[in-house]
């Protein structure tokens, strides 16, 4: 296996990245009074996902903070399914929808979760 060089080559950071882009597309749909609440909320956690495995990727000379900032993703990729059922409870996706991409996000987080347990393969000798 060779050395991942960019937080890019992340199968975890593509697949956050392709979903957050799917959530944005699944929003337009809303209706327009939720533009300022639960579009606007949904779309950050879920951009936001990506955006922290790179931060996390750049700051992995200290496990602890490479963690800390992986947790954090988590943490926004469980928010986007706690979006996901709001939505599904005010009927602006159907139960299957939901299902397609709360499995989607919970594959996120398992990935990360994987991520966190590992934290010596992708930080070496940092410090802790």
């Amino acid at each position: 296996m060779a050395a991942i060089l960019s937080f890019r080559e992340l199968e975890v950071y593509q697949l956050a990245l392709h979903e957050s882009a799917r959530i944005v597309k699944l929003t337009r749909r809303f209706p327009k009074e939720e533009q300022y609440a639960l579009t606007s909320q949904i779309r950050a956690a879920s951009r936001a996902v990506s955006a922290m495995i790179a931060e996390a990727w750049a700051r992995r000379r200290y496990a602890a903070v490479f963690v800390n900032k992986l947790d954090e993703a988590l943490g926004e990729a469980t928010e986007t399914q706690a979006w996901l059922d709001h939505s599904l409870y005010w009927d602006y996706i159907d139960a299957a929808l939901h299902r397609e991409f709360d499995n989607a996000w919970q594959h996120v987080g398992a990935m990360l979760n994987r991520m966190i347990a590992r934290v010596d393969d992708f930080c070496g000798n940092a410090k802790r």
